[in-house]
């Protein structure tokens, strides 16, 4: 069964662990970097929420759901957060690593972090955001899946998608 589990001093290093294949990795920001951004989100106006993504007890990838995460483009003087960044969540980072892939996780955790998110642990919102590289098309076609459409918006070289919540 897929299901999400909070990152824990347990499970850390299982999920630093996972790798996309190296033609991914453009795509992809690392786990470790992902974690460390949300070690930073402490203490600020911006929530992030790093799972684990598991089928029963095997780690298979890595998901980041934020609230509010235009707050951290405030520590780059010349970088504008997109808009729908402000006051609503964004699935921040996904990855699935590569033994895994093909196999349905990915889509699968989306659903479960759209189900989190629905949870509203930082209040209700309007959108729920995605970015992703334009040569990403593998990506672009699962986010559509979901409803996610795209608002015009960049976010540095990404395209910026938007859900209605």
């Amino acid at each position: 069964m897929i299901h999400l589990e909070k990152i824990t001093y347990m499970n850390i290093w299982d999920i630093l662990d996972l790798k996309v294949a190296d033609s991914q990795k453009e795509f992809v920001a690392e786990n470790v970097d992902s974690i460390a951004t949300a070690y930073a989100a402490l203490g600020t106006e911006c929530s992030a929420f790093p799972f684990g993504i598991y089928d029963d007890h095997t780690p298979v990838g890595f998901v980041m759901i934020g609230f509010n995460e235009a707050i951290m483009y405030d520590a780059f003087d010349d970088v504008e957060p997109p808009k729908s960044l402000s006051n609503n969540y964004s699935i921040w980072r996904l990855m699935i690593d590569e033994k895994y892939q093909g196999k349905g996780f990915g889509k699968e955790a989306i659903k479960l972090a759209l189900d989190f998110i629905r949870t509203w642990p930082c209040g209700k919102s309007e959108y729920c955001e995605i970015s992703y590289e334009p040569e990403n098309k593998d990506a672009a076609r699962l986010y559509r899946y979901f409803g996610f459409e795209e608002n015009g918006e960049m976010d540095g070289d990404e395209i910026v998608a938007v859900l209605k919540l």
